[in-house]
């Protein structure tokens, strides 16, 4: 049973993510702690998934606290020394719903995951009659928006002459980011910030056509800049005064290098993913850091490295960010993906030095995404004969194969080839001046591979 994905567990509601699995994995995850925060977003089959898993835990023998319905960072705020749940499908549309497991703050990682993978194949037994958990309730939002905001303020100025619009689409960012802006002191101009679950303004995914809409008004009401969230409220995307989409690998720079050079470590250490642009790796040199890279949707498992490996001398080394396109963790504040916190960062920080400038910095090359048809059944050969072939094919370039095969020119180049986990393709992702170019050049190479493994 393929059960989790890189997010948790996700699907649709009337053949994935039911209420049966819902009693399910709140029984087999029931084995895993005394002690489970539940909570859950804005759509409509959310409650009964919780009401479901909190059964599921109840029945165990495990304790729950029910906090309601919060952005998932807030339900992961709530879970820090304990265990917690939360049910929802992110971005997904309103058909869809899922479940997401923490620990002390941060997602359960794959050995956990198997686990309850394992225990929900099998079946669990429910503890004695006299031994089941008790269930209460626990207001956990206003202690996370503050939170934020006590967070927000050791970085960057306050915002008093900063107008912010925040592009909520009817998901759980309307319960905190406007609040915490506010409370940070920003004109607020809040769009689409009630809570419905069928999303009926946009996608719950923020992209370039779905904030179409919300683009425009940043333009034309001359707010200084724009904030737009996904269905949780994890996800951030970053609108300027003009209406354009600010490229998130550039916010993941803007981030990191502010990151970098306000730690007092000598190896301020950078997460991201392999697909990430080069564009961080510079800005986080430019600042002391250095950048590692970890497989997407792994971004705790990466923080949990680096950390093992710098072992008790933690003064010398620190994860001082980590980041995939468009979620980021902030370590000083907590282990999971929070962009209400990016947001209340950022606007500390574009208020005391401005978009323009921040950007001004950061070389902004041509990116693009391409995707090459390969049956699932191909996909590990093509991978083994590309660890070889690209490398011959661009020799003046320096290899690593952790992630799939990730070339970097010294010019600031790069390119990666990896398969994708859920579709028939190979992904391939390229950046570079003449982009085209080089896309075209890694194309050639992967589409012959593709052919020789038929």
């Amino acid at each position: 049973m393929k059960l989790f994905g890189t997010a948790g567990i996700r699907g649709r509601v009337d053949e994935r993510v039911t209420p049966e699995l819902a009693l399910r994995v709140g029984r087999a995850a029931g084995q895993d702690g005394n002690e489970f925060v539940v909570g859950h977003d804005g759509r409509v089959t959310s409650p009964a998934l919780a009401d479901g898993l909190a059964s599921g835990l109840v029945s165990a023998g495990v304790d729950v606290v029910r906090v309601g319905q919060v952005p998932t960072p807030a339900l992961a705020y709530a879970s820090r020394g304990r265990r917690g749940v939360m049910v929802t499908a992110s971005h997904n549309p309103p058909t869809d719903n899922g479940l997401k497991l923490f620990v002390d703050g941060r997602e359960y990682g794959d050995e956990a995951e198997g686990r309850i993978t394992e225990r929900v194949e099998a079946g669990v037994d429910t503890a004695a009659w006299d031994r089941w958990g008790d269930s209460k309730p626990e207001t956990v939002l206003p202690l996370y928006r503050d939170a934020v905001a006590d967070y927000a303020r050791q970085h960057g100025g306050g915002p008093e002459r900063l107008t912010v619009a925040v592009d909520c689409g009817n998901g759980m960012a309307g319960v905190a980011t406007p609040q915490v802006l506010r409370e940070l002191g920003a004109e607020v101009v809040a769009t689409e910030a009630n809570v419905d679950g069928h999303f009926p303004a946009r996608g719950s995914k923020p992209t370039p056509d779905t904030l179409a809409q919300f683009r425009s008004f940043v333009a034309e009401a001359g707010v200084d800049l724009g904030f737009a969230h996904d269905g949780d409220a994890d996800r951030i995307v970053v609108v300027d005064d003009e209406g354009g989409i600010v490229h998130e690998d550039t916010v993941v720079a803007m981030l990191a290098e502010h990151y970098t050079r306000a730690s007092d470590a000598a190896d301020p250490v950078v997460v991201t993913t392999p697909n990430a642009s080069g564009r961080i790796d510079e800005r986080v040199r430019a600042a002391g850091g250095r950048v590692e890279r970890v497989r997407l949707g792994a971004l705790h498992e990466g923080i949990a490295r680096e950390r093992r490996e710098a072992g008790s001398d933690d003064e010398v080394t620190e994860v001082v960010f980590a980041a995939e396109p468009w979620k980021h963790v902030h370590p000083a504040f907590g282990g999971w993906i929070d962009g209400v916190a990016s947001a209340a960062v950022l606007t500390r920080l574009l208020a005391a030095e401005g978009l323009g400038r921040r950007r001004a910095a950061i070389t902004e090359r041509p990116y693009r995404k391409v995707s090459v048809d390969c049956p699932d059944s191909h996909k590990p050969a093509v991978m083994a004969a590309l660890e070889s072939a690209l490398p011959d094919a661009f020799p003046e370039g320096d290899v690593a194969t952790e992630h799939g095969v990730r070339l970097a020119f010294s010019d600031g180049s790069w390119a990666l080839v990896r398969p994708s986990g859920t579709e028939p393709y190979v992904r391939l992702y390229a950046e570079s001046d003449d982009v085209d170019a080089l896309a075209e050049r890694v194309r050639e190479v992967v589409e012959s591979a593709v052919e020789d493994a038929r």
